[in-house]
């Protein structure tokens, strides 16, 4: 949940595409860029507010009256390979604090800007000049306020505010596949997977920056690329963690992020994360241990991750792995009926059947899962 919201409260979301701000040559981050971006998106975002056209008069109000945006991003994983640097590392995570400390300050400077054209949001306006600067005085001193630069601050006490709310990071998982780039400000999960959509497991996902590399580095082998090209499923649950709450720290609403943690992970091994992450500062987390679901989003190819398993999870993590089709036409070669008949050729691999396996329509030889009734 990246955006609680008081009741009839909406909020627009946005993201920043933080690879479209990576300096390529010098290999680091183009922090005028990433800040003018920032400024734009702050501004676009105060505009639909006005703009949007609100069904319910009481949302318009609360709308209206807190002006709350959430300025979020996408390609962070990006923008740290371009980099060089290892997400969820030490360095990374400084070079992480870097990046939002720059978007937070940024977007809190803009809507002070803002104030200063169009005046404050509404609900930080008393009836009286004395009750005004009272609410500005009680804004500042909240627990993420009282860690801004002291310079916000005391702007915020002379000239107010435009929007109560100005940062989230929303998962982007549509968009950011859409541009090609990390969603949200998650690392890859894997740089080679299987993404389950509406008519079943059909679509394999490919990360282009690990071809834009190779193109670049023709000596490279991509069996064995740099430690920066990290995946989720490589990470430690506790740097997934830790990286999420080193961003909380300058983010003003939440943050939507999965700690992955590899199959056979225990129940106290989940609280102790959960615990990592509150202690650390986040509003909120998920953990998801791989395997745990029937069905999932996300499925790797082939990697196995470190921990034991029992043989029945080995007997089916040595089952060959879903193959793609070449063209849709080649459908016609199986009796198949797209996406779920049981029963039916399996139309990913074209080798298996289709039977209905604890709720879910499953193929008996590659397990892609087609079509799921729970």
């Amino acid at each position: 949940m990246e955006q609680p919201l008081a009741p009839y409260s909406v909020c627009n979301l946005a993201a920043v595409n933080l690879a479209s701000v990576a300096d390529k040559k010098n290999k680091k981050v183009d922090f005028e860029k990433l800040a003018q971006t920032v400024k734009t998106g702050v501004r676009m975002q105060d505009n639909v507010i006005d703009a949007t056209p609100y069904f319910l008069e009481p949302n318009k109000k609360q709308a209206m009256g807190e002006r709350r945006v959430g300025l979020g991003v996408m390609g962070l994983h990006d923008l740290l390979i371009y980099c060089e640097t290892e997400y969820g590392s030490k360095e990374g995570n400084l070079l992480v604090d870097q990046i939002f400390e720059t978007i937070a300050t940024t977007a809190y400077r803009e809507s002070v800007e803002l104030a200063k054209e169009k005046g404050s949001f509404p609900f930080l306006v008393g009836q009286t000049e004395q009750e005004t600067n009272e609410l500005r005085e009680r804004f500042i001193n909240t627990g993420y306020m009282s860690k801004m630069p002291e310079d916000i601050r005391q702007d915020i006490l002379k000239y107010g505010i435009r929007n109560s709310h100005l940062l989230t990071v929303a998962p982007t998982g549509s968009t950011g596949t859409m541009v090609g780039v990390s969603t949200g400000l998650e690392p890859y999960f894997s740089f080679s997977y299987y993404r389950s959509g509406r008519l079943g497991k059909f679509i394999e996902v490919k990360a282009d920056i690990v071809q834009e590399y190779l193109d670049e580095n023709k000596d490279q082998d991509p069996n064995n690329l740099p430690k920066w090209f990290v995946t989720a499923m490589n990470l430690k649950p506790e740097a997934h963690a830790d990286t999420q709450c080193v961003i909380q720290k300058w983010v003003d609403s939440s943050i939507s992020k999965t700690v992955n943690a590899p199959r056979g992970y225990a129940v106290e091994q989940v609280e102790g994360v959960y615990r990592r992450l509150y202690n650390g500062g986040a509003k909120g987390g998920t953990v998801y241990v791989d395997g745990s679901r029937d069905s999932q989003v996300l499925t790797l190819k082939a990697e196995d991750n470190s921990f034991e398993e029992d043989n029945d999870q080995s007997r089916l993590s040595n089952k060959p792995h879903v193959v793609l089709m070449d063209t849709i036409q080649e459908l016609d070669k199986t009796n198949v009926t797209i996406g779920s008949e049981v029963g039916d050729t399996c139309p990913v691999c074209r080798k298996g059947t289709v039977e209905d396996i604890g709720g879910c329509n499953t193929c008996t030889n590659c397990n892609a899962q087609l079509k799921c009734g729970l």
